[in-house]
C-alpha cells in the first residue's frame, strides 16, 4: 500500500505527540509537501549536506530527522550562506524533511528511554518534575555497582565514543544509580542530584556549570550531544514495524554517516 509523508507522520505522532514538545520547538514538516507519496525514508540525527547527498544517492524522498534543519527563521535565502544552500538543495531534490525533536525526547520509549536502555539501566523513570525539562531525562539502576572509571569505559563502548569529558573528584567512587539526558542537559544536573543519581550522563556542559557540578559533588560524564545518534536505529526499527503491520510500500533506512562536528585527537 502506498503512503504519503503525512500518513507516516500521523502514525509517528500517535507515539510522540507534538503536544509533548517544549514551546517554540520547531518540530514537524520543515521542508516539502506532506501529501507526496513516499517510497524511501532516511532516518538521521542531523540534516547536513553530506546527509542530503546520502539521501539523493539512496533515492530517498523523505528525511526523518531528530534535530530540525530549520531551527532559526531565515531572513533571506541567499545561497552564499551554506545553510540556505542546504535548504535550496533539499527543495531542488524534492525531499520532504520532518523533524521530531523534544516530543521524541519526552515520549515514553523515545530518545531518553533508548539511551537508558543502551546504557543497560533497569527500573527506569523520569527524574525531572518541573519546567521545560519535565519528563525529559531518565534515571535507573545499573545491574551491579561499579567504579566511576569502569562506568566511563562502559559508556564509551555502549555509545560508540572515542572520548568523553568527565567532571569528578574521584574516578574510583562507586556508582549504580545513573541519570541520563540526551543533548544539552547540563542545566538539569541539580534535578539529577536531587533524584539520587550517583552519576549523570549528558552533553554540552559549559565551563562554569562544570565548576558548579564539581562543587555539588555530582560526577558528570559529558558524552557530547551526538550520543543521540542512537535514535537512528531506534526510529528505523519502529517505523519498519509499522510498515510491516500496515503493509506500507516504503523502505526505511538509517543514515550511515557520523554527523558529530567534534573529533578527538
Amino acid at each position: 500500500m502506498q503512503i504519503t509523508g503525512n500518513d507516516l507522520i500521523a502514525a509517528f505522532e500517535q507515539f510522540a505527540p507534538p503536544s509533548l514538545a517544549i514551546p517554540h520547538d520547531p518540530i514537524g514538516i520543515q521542508i516539502g509537501d506532506g501529501n507526496r507519496v513516499i517510497h524511501t525514508v532516511l532516518v538521521t540525527l542531523d540534516v547536513r549536506p553530506a546527509v542530503v547527498e546520502e539521501a539523493v544517492a539512496l533515492h530517498a524522498d523523505m528525511i526523518f530527522a531528530h534535530h530540525p534543519v530549520v531551527f532559526h527563521p531565515a531572513k533571506n535565502l541567499n545561497y552564499a550562506d551554506p545553510q540556505h544552500a542546504l535548504y535550496a538543495e533539499l527543495i531542488r531534490q524534492n525531499i520532504l524533511v520532518y523533524a521530531a525533536h523534544t516530543n521524541y525526547d519526552r515520549a515514553s520509549g523515545g530518545m531518553n528511554d533508548v539511551l537508558a536502555t543502551t546504557l543497560g539501566l533497569a527500573d527506569v523513570q523520569p527524574f525531572i518534575a518541573d519546567g521545560e525539562g519535565t519528563n525529559m531525562g531518565r534515571i535507573g539502576q545499573l545491574p551491579t555497582t561499579m567504579s566511576l572509571a569502569a562506568f566511563i569505559d562502559q559508556v564509551k563502548q555502549q555509545l560508540e565514543l572515542n572520548g568523553v569529558r568527565v567532571i569528578a573528584r574521584d574516578l574510583q567512587r562507586p556508582v549504580r544509580t545513573v541519570a541520563v539526558l540526551g543533548g544539552s542537559g547540563s542545566e538539569w544536573w541539580p534535578d539529577a542530584l536531587a533524584a539520587g543519581a550517583d552519576v549523570y550522563v549528558t552533553g554540552d556542559v559549559t565551563y562554569h556549570t562544570g565548576h558548579d557540578m564539581l562543587a555539588g559533588d555530582l560526577p558528570v560524564i559529558d558524552a557530547g550531544h551526538h550520543i543521540e545518534h542512537v535514535m537512528k536505529q531506534a526510529v528505523r526499527t519502529k517505523l519498519m514495524s509499522w510498515a510491516q503491520e500496515n503493509d506500507w510500500a516504503v523502505q526505511i533506512l538509517a543514515s550511515a554517516l557520523n554527523t558529530d562536528p567534534f573529533t578527538f585527537r
